[in-house]
């Protein structure tokens, strides 16, 4: 049985998308965000060359690229998230969080 929270999303869509990206990459209100050198998830600052973009709700779990839904982020951030929804997130963070404690 297929998860409920994956969505089918087609090679096609996730090209588009992924286009979308490196156009928003290149205006002036993504610069201006990298220029705040803030990851959204650990709130560290950063240089603008070491943050990258995320799609809040990823998109190839339906996500699209809109100003709304990409965020500035670490790549240690970026790269533990992956393809985690909001609400898949905060669980890891409380879940890792927990486990810090216990050590």
């Amino acid at each position: 049985m297929a998860d409920p929270f994956i969505i089918q999303v087609s090679e096609k869509e996730i090209k588009k998308e992924r286009e979308k990206a490196r156009a928003l990459r290149q205006t002036r209100w993504w610069k201006q965000h990298l220029a705040r050198g803030l990851c959204h998830y650990c709130r560290r600052h950063l240089p603008p060359a070491e943050l990258s973009m995320d799609h809040i709700v990823p998109i190839i779990r339906g996500g699209k690229t809109t100003r709304g839904n990409v965020v500035t982020v670490c790549k240690v951030c970026n790269n533990k998230k992956k393809y985690l929804l909001p609400m898949e997130w905060e669980a890891y963070l409380q879940n890792s969080l927990g486990q810090d404690q216990d050590e």
